[in-house]
This record gives C-alpha cells, structure tokens and sequence, in this order.
C-alpha cells in the first residue's frame, strides 16, 4: 500500500501493487561509455640496467677501488605522469529561465532539491541521490508547489498543502486513521498527504529533515519537505544511480506502475533538458 496522496485538486487515484517490469521509459535507458586504456609510457628499467652494469665491471681488469654500481648510475629517469582523470560530466543546463517552458522549475525549488542532494552527499552518500529525482517527485506531487507561486524566496509555503481525508471514498483509495491527532494535517479522525511533497504524517514524523537549518523540519517548507523526500528515498540501503533501485524506492513512494513512469520520465527531462515525450508519461489512475 502506498503511503502518499496525490495533491489536493487531483482527481488520480492510487493503483494497488503494479509489477515494475516494463515501466521504465525507453527515453531513460542510456549505454554506458566504455573508458579506452591508457597509452603506456615507456621508462628506465633501472634494475636491468644495473645488471648490465655490474656484468661489463666484471670483465674489466681489477681497480685499486670500485665504486658501487649506484653511485655510478646516471641521473634518475623520473617517474611517468599518471593518466589524466575523466573530466566530471556535468547535467546539461535548463532552460535559461526555469520559470518558463515545459520543464520550468522555480528557482526557489531547484534550491532546495539541490540543496537536499548536497547534504545526503555527506549524510547517506553510497544513496547517489541527484536533485533531478527529488525534482521529478516534486513535478508530479505538487507541480513545484504549483509553479513556486504558493511559496516565498525562503521555501515557506504561504497556504498549507493539505490532501483530502485518506478515508477511502475515492476508488482504489486506502483508508489510513489518524496517526498525529491532526498536528500536521488538521485532522484528527483520517490521515491526510501534507506538504509540497505530499507526505502522510507518520512517514513525515519517522523521516522529517531540517533542510533549511532552522532546527525545525516542516512539511510545508520546500527545503525540509526536498530533504524528506531523499531520505525516504534512499532508505534501504538503495542506490539512485542503479535505475532498477530508483525504481523501487518511487514505488515505495507511491504504488503505482504510471506514477514511476511519470516521475522518471520528469527526472530524465532535468537530466537532459528534453522534455519527456507523451508515450513516457501514462495517466496516473
């Protein structure tokens, strides 16, 4: 059972368990680059050469003094220069205005998505969380928090994000009780999906991050919400660069075969900077 909501004015419901077999989007299957082997250099072979030495003093007739083969060896030949390292592959950029365009972002939201993936570098970095994954979650949740207009430069929401009551009145809708006596959503008989990012409270309070350092993690602050959603993520012990992984933890996310679709597909746009083609993005049912 999926343990989030999609935002208040949606009308997609939430499928049961759907197999992940097929659902990745063609566009996201990339090959990956074979590295070429570096170009040996050739170098003294200093103990043959002191062989070889030690053989020609042998045959010469006795010195009333021979000096030791290494103080008669020339200036040493200096170590090769290792191979340059591969140049960091940096993500393609956005559309000059992220406000603007299919795969426009606000700014104030690719911050905190960036500024989540920075700090699971250090806290959790075997997760190789990107800020794209988080921005593909947000896109679909919420829309950026619809478009950054419900929040300030600080990533403070200025209407709370609260999704209908998890009473099961919708089809396929599952029926979760109150777990946080209505201290997040309001409600204190049904759980509601709080926040740009749509979180139910008790997976809120078990992953709640301080994104924003403020010494409070808040569903309604894109940074702490951005933060939530890595964590949540990454939790498991998974891998984010291993597609299959990424996978499982957005159907963790949200139990749905359409839903990862649509998110990778958002992520593989912020990727690359091509929006996702309409067969990549299956209505969410």
């Amino acid at each position: 059972m999926g343990r989030h909501n999609q935002k208040t004015d949606s009308h997609i419901r939430r499928n049961s368990v759907i197999a992940l077999t097929g659902l990745i989007p063609i566009g996201l299957v990339t090959a990956a680059n074979s590295a070429g082997a570096a170009s040996e250099i050739p170098f003294f072979n200093t103990s043959a050469a002191q062989s070889a030495d030690a053989a020609a003093l042998a045959t010469q007739e006795p010195q009333a003094q021979i000096l030791p083969i290494a103080d008669l060896a020339e200036t040493p030949v200096a170590a090769p220069e290792p191979a340059p390292l591969a140049p960091v592959q940096e993500t393609p950029p956005l559309p000059a205005s992220m406000a603007e365009g299919a795969l426009g972002i606000p700014s104030v939201s690719v911050a905190a998505y960036q500024n989540a993936e920075r700090i699971l570098a250090v806290e959790n970095p075997t997760c190789n969380m990107q800020w794209t994954l988080m921005a593909g979650i947000g896109r679909v949740e919420s829309g950026h928090a619809h478009d950054g207009k419900d929040a300030d430069a600080n990533g403070n929401l200025f209407d709370p994000v609260i999704g209908l009551p998890l009473n099961g009145s919708l089809p396929g809708q599952a029926v979760i009780m109150d777990t946080d006596g209505g201290a997040l959503d309001g409600d204190s008989v049904y759980d509601r999906a709080v926040g740009p990012m749509q979180f139910i409270p008790s997976t809120w309070t078990q992953y709640a991050g301080d994104g924003n350092g403020d010494g409070i993690s808040d569903p309604q602050n894109l940074f702490d919400s951005a933060l939530t959603t890595g964590k949540y993520l990454c939790d498991g012990g998974l891998n984010m660069q291993d597609i299959t992984q990424a996978a499982k933890a957005i159907h963790r996310y949200n139990n749905s075969a359409a839903y990862v679709a649509n998110v990778l597909a958002w992520t593989a746009g912020y990727s690359t900077g091509i929006v996702p083609a309409a067969s990549d993005l299956p209505r969410i049912h």
